[in-house]
């Protein structure tokens, strides 16, 4: 089955050359893969274009549904995989979306990549409710775990899966993102540390926000809660960068 990516004009995959804008690989030249769909629905998601279609209620701030035929297509593994060869930067994250839903087909995507490229560095961002398919996961350097707080929206039941927070926990290659918009919701971050054994070294707190201004108004308070707590903070570089739009 091909993969299903999102757009950046219709027709144009998202595939392109950048910084890694967040997280433990901040600042690293990286080309980015972003896959459609997604099993959450964040309030304050920035890439809705991947999953709230036509069709699609569930709640998000800016209320807009995407037309699929615009937002979404499909391309053969073998086709990623030669986009991505084809650009400079020895780094592949492949992000969503939730790119973990389409594993097995990005496990032969990863594959056709290594036998053009061999040597690549492949992380993948995930919101740590999914597993990994067994094909997928020895391919993979570095996951991006982001799970979704309360104020995300998502039942619990659904975005915090105790098994796999587990999981993630007792796994090297997993680092933790956790999204924060008022200083209580470090409370919730905290409690999940402590019911899952999470290291603090992997635990990054990122604040909030789709500009630039937010970001920093959030970062002032959020950095001061990072260095009393020994968390670690990441930006949004590339908000900074380019603002909040598609292909950067």
């Amino acid at each position: 089955m091909p993969l299903i990516l999102a757009t950046t004009t219709p027709g144009e995959p998202e595939i392109f050359a950048s910084l890694q804008g967040e997280g433990a690989s901040m600042g690293r030249p990286s080309t980015f893969v972003r896959l459609s769909r997604c099993n959450l629905a964040c309030q304050w998601c920035d890439t809705a274009y991947t999953w709230r279609f036509e069709g699609d209620n569930r709640p998000h701030r800016d209320d807009t549904a995407f037309e699929r035929k615009a937002n979404q297509l499909t391309l053969e593994e073998a086709d990623v995989a030669a986009q991505v060869a084809a650009l400079p930067p020895d780094r592949l994250v492949v992000t969503g979306g939730e790119p973990l839903l389409q594993g097995a087909a990005l496990a032969r995507m990863i594959g056709e990549l290594n036998a053009m490229r061999p040597g690549m560095h492949v992380e993948i961002e995930t919101n740590g409710s999914v597993a990994p398919h067994a094909a997928l996961d020895p391919l993979i350097h570095q996951f991006n775990v982001s799970p979704k707080l309360a104020h995300s929206g998502n039942p619990a039941e659904l975005a915090l899966i105790p098994e796999r927070l587990a999981a993630w926990s007792a796994d090297p290659r997993a680092f933790f993102k956790f999204v924060i918009a008022v200083p209580d919701d470090l409370d919730e971050v905290l409690a999940l540390q402590q019911a899952h054994a999470i290291p603090g070294e992997r635990i990054f707190l990122m604040p909030e926000g789709r500009s630039s201004e937010v970001v920093r108004q959030r970062s002032a308070w959020l950095a001061d809660l990072c260095m009393t707590r020994g968390l670690r903070f990441t930006d949004r570089l590339h908000i900074h960068l380019w603002g909040d739009t598609r292909g950067t």
